[in-house]
């Protein structure tokens, strides 16, 4: 198993692409700290890992909350005593033109899709930095590289995980930390259900596909990285 040994922690992991990252994970090995707002949604993708014989942690967390965070990241190591993997899939997303949107809309996607992300990040690095070896991955989105209109909110959220993580990549380098964004184009979760006008979900990519790419980026050797990986459904963007 590629990640055999390994501790993984994963927010929004209750359902879309953070539960089809967590999932996978734990089917290579890692074991999984299972990370959102909804314990019972949590509990139910802890069965589903413990039936096919891995290990998870139900941990609920407000990522947008410092504390609740850093509870997060200790919990994992008093569990497990190490964290390698950090998969950031936790987020919001509402869709307006920016003459309609709400204040709340954009203070929300970026205390969640942004601040969350950074929070997470720092509450794993010093655990990562003394073992010298960690992969962060931040779940980021096709919005950065093509205008879509409506999703000015979503958008700025994303392109800060995007700027932030290339800085991060760069800091952590001398400390055998990787970095790296997961841009997916639609894909078919929750996160559509009531979303007018929404693409053919057939044309989606699956998020058990989108988990594969977290894995290929979490399993490489230790002398590569995958930095910015970006993932289309065959059709191309939708």
């Amino acid at each position: 198993m590629k990640l055999a040994g390994q501790v993984a922690v994963v927010t929004g992991a209750g359902r879309g692409i953070g539960r089809a990252v967590a999932v996978r994970l734990a089917r290579e090995g890692a074991a999984v700290a299972l990370a959102a707002r909804s314990a019972s949604e949590l509990e139910g993708v802890a069965r589903e890992i413990a039936q096919a014989g891995g290990r998870a942690a139900v941990i609920p967390v407000d990522v947008r909350q410092e504390a609740l965070v850093e509870s997060l990241a200790r919990r994992a190591l008093a569990e497990w005593g190490r964290v390698d993997v950090l998969v950031n899939a936790a987020g919001l997303a509402t869709f307006a033109p920016v003459t309609d949107s709400k204040l709340d809309d954009w203070d929300q996607m970026l205390a969640v899709n942004l601040r969350g992300a950074v929070l997470c990040c720092r509450a794993v690095l010093p655990a990562m930095i003394a073992q010298r070896r960690g992969t962060i991955i931040n779940v980021g989105s096709v919005v950065t590289s093509r205008a879509l209109t409506g999703s000015a909110a979503y958008t700025a959220s994303k392109y800060g995980v995007l700027g932030f993580s290339r800085v991060l990549a760069e800091e952590m380098r001398a400390h055998g930390v990787r970095v790296g964004v997961l841009s997916a184009g639609a894909t078919d979760t929750p996160l559509w259900d009531a979303m007018p006008g929404a693409p053919a979900r057939e044309r989606m990519l699956r998020a058990d596909q989108v988990a594969e790419a977290a894995l290929l980026m979490a399993s490489l050797d230790p002398n590569a990285t995958l930095e910015e990986l970006t993932l289309l459904p065959a059709g191309g963007i939708l």
